[in-house]
């Protein structure tokens, strides 16, 4: 870059030596590139490819480890008589260097850690992977998640991440990613560096994530593919990301049977709303405020021995109602009708009336139980719920 910045100035020096002036640069051109993510992608596979290009080509081996920040240079040949050292990128201002590798997108971070030590170790930061944590996993990854992963990287028996001998997905499509080997000069043969990404750091994870070997705990919209039976439900699951399909698969463990789902793609999918385990009673918090119109998830499961999933029904009016708007006493009845509209009326799946009082686990083995309820107060979910209604109602 630094490289194209002299070429720049020495373009407009020569251009003022004459006497007519050339028209101005279009500069609205050259902020939309320059804020183009795509423009510091490639500007970062330009550097790297640059730089081991021209250091290969007279006859230096890569990059060691414990190299001087001074030292590392932008890949341009020196002359032999040379007095001074050529100009480094790391003597770029710190908020300038900083801007640039906010801006590099995931596998242009990754490109970068493997030019050498001091870009790695920025590259590699926390507060960088963070924003692209939250922009890809943000809407999947819960604090149930985030448990997981405390969990999954404490059993972890070796201390690197990355097996070298077997890149696959993700990382072999960066190029130069992480997996990158640090090839130290002969005569360097003590204090052999480590090649690991430390397993608690975000950027392990996000690449854990992106390879798929990390299940994590989330939950499902419209279960085994829309299953008739599922419609307008959302149960737990583990689940992991498949990144040639942009796809995830899910394993669901009801009593009895272990079912595995693939090729769901991330619209059916969201983090636990609640701290509550599936086999576990939710503590409801909003019976108190329920009225008619109101829009809830309530939690059902076809026995005792079954995990419970969270169900969209919209509160209704009790039979003793006469649904006046000025006159209408549900709201401060003890008794509240819940209904489940994606059924036909008539339906014993219609409609079911609860205690808010008294309400805990009520139902039976014929009809199912029903459990704790959570009120949608977020026009997002609702919106979610509105997007998966059925084509037509069921019986």
């Amino acid at each position: 870059m630094l490289f194209l910045l002299i070429f720049f100035f020495s373009f407009v020096f020569f251009f003022k030596s004459f006497p007519f002036k050339p028209p101005p640069p279009p500069m609205n051109s050259v902020w939309r590139l320059l804020l183009s993510p795509l423009f510091w992608e490639q500007l970062s596979g330009f550097l790297v490819s640059w730089f081991h290009k021209d250091w290969l080509s007279i006859g230096v081996y890569q990059v060691p480890m414990k190299m001087p920040q001074k030292k590392i240079n932008l890949g341009l040949k020196q002359a032999a008589n040379a007095e001074e050292e050529s100009p480094s990128l790391l003597d770029l201002p710190e908020l300038t260097l900083e801007c640039i590798l906010e801006r590099l997108s995931p596998s242009g971070l990754c490109s970068m850690a493997g030019v050498c030590s001091s870009l790695r170790d920025r590259c590699t930061s926390d507060h960088l992977w963070k924003k692209h944590l939250k922009q890809k996993w943000g809407r999947l990854i819960g604090d149930a998640a985030f448990r997981e992963w405390q969990c999954h990287i404490a059993s972890r028996k070796r201390p690197g991440l990355v097996d070298q001998s077997n890149q696959k997905g993700f990382l072999r499509s960066l190029g130069t990613v992480w997996s990158f080997s640090w090839i130290k000069p002969k005569f360097e043969t003590r204090n052999k560096p480590s090649t690991s990404l430390p397993v608690d750091s975000i950027m392990a994870m996000y690449l854990s994530l992106e390879r798929g070997k990390f299940w994590f705990p989330a939950q499902v919209y419209n279960r085994e593919n829309g299953h008739v039976g599922f419609l307008l439900s959302c149960y737990d699951a583990q689940i992991s990301y498949d990144s040639k399909t942009d796809t995830f698969q899910a394993r669901y463990s009801p009593y009895g049977r272990r079912m595995i789902e693939e090729s769901i793609h991330r619209d059916r999918l969201r983090a636990p709303p609640v701290d509550t385990p599936a086999h576990d009673l939710h503590i409801s918090d909003c019976l108190n405020d329920l009225k008619p119109g109101d829009h809830i998830e309530i939690q059902w499961r076809r026995s005792k021995e079954f995990p419970y999933g969270w169900w969209y029904a919209t509160v209704g009016h009790t039979e003793a109602c006469d649904v006046n708007e000025n006159h209408c006493p549900c709201q401060y009845n003890d008794m509240v009708a819940l209904e489940f509209n994606q059924y036909s009326p008539g339906s014993r799946w219609r409609r079911t009336i609860i205690n808010r009082k008294e309400h805990r686990e009520e139902g039976n083995e014929a009809d199912g139980f029903y459990g704790g309820i959570r009120k949608l107060y977020k026009e997002e979910e609702i919106s979610t719920w509105k997007r998966l209604w059925p084509r037509q109602v069921f019986e």
